[in-house]
């Protein structure tokens, strides 16, 4: 209990005090994750939406390997990145283990399965409502894609909120290929971690009630935007 209190203690003196250490984590937390979320919406949409429309051999179980994808364990995939950006692997010329670009990457394989199976999900639905318009209008299915993204850009806003939530709480992965060093790779969540680790319980749960609260903020105004625009448009 003892801990709770400090814990809420130790967030509000964060946020007022408007610490220069807190802000650098937070800018950076916000641009790992934001930059990963792109990355996955412009190779997620396309291919979910490509999947929902077109018809190939194997098509059922690619769908099945793609819904299991969204439950990656961050780890493997850490261990994957690292493995690929070290030395010794094939992409490690370009010098970006332990940077936060390594750690976009890692985030983007995570989010990019979620995004693409509820968008999937989200595009076959429509395809069937409106299928036969579509065709009597002379579309193809790759033609139909672009209309059917955007008649469902609302209802993809919440897939891509769900990517930004496993982006944000990401800590296995991030800490395997960004290492965690002050000032360079240090995240919300790996800040989290370190302190865990130190035994500063207060400081960790302050640290999560941050991130908490910055998650709910991002939420609350995508839905009020989203609320606005749906009436805008309707």
């Amino acid at each position: 209990m003892n801990d709770i209190s400090a814990a809420f203690a130790t967030a509000l003196q964060l946020l007022l005090a408007f610490d220069d250490k807190l802000i650098e984590i937070v800018a950076l937390s916000m641009q790992v994750s934001l930059s990963a979320v792109a990355l996955s919406v412009v190779i997620g949409l396309p291919l979910g939406a490509a999947l929902a429309l077109f018809k190939f051999p194997g098509r059922n179980g690619f769908v099945v390997f793609l819904n299991a994808l969204m439950g990656l364990p961050p780890v493997v995939v850490g261990l994957v990145v690292y493995l690929l950006l070290s030395r010794s692997g094939p992409l490690g010329v370009l010098g970006l283990l332990f940077t936060p670009a390594a750690m976009v990457a890692a985030q983007a394989i995570l989010v990019t399965p979620i995004v693409a199976a509820l968008t999937r999900q989200v595009v076959a639905d429509l395809w069937v409502e409106y299928s036969e318009q579509l065709r009597s209008l002379g579309a193809s299915p790759a033609g139909a894609i672009p209309a059917l993204l955007y008649d469902a850009r609302f209802t993809l806003v919440t897939a891509v909120l769900a990517g930004f939530g496993r982006a944000s709480a990401e800590v296995g992965a991030v800490m395997i290929v960004g290492g965690n060093i002050d000032h360079v790779t240090r995240t919300m969540t790996t800040a989290i971690a370190l302190e865990v680790s130190k035994g500063d319980l207060a400081l960790a749960l302050g640290l999560g009630i941050v991130l908490i609260s910055l998650s709910l903020a991002i939420n609350a105004a995508t839905y009020a935007v989203k609320q606005r625009a749906e009436a805008a448009w309707a």
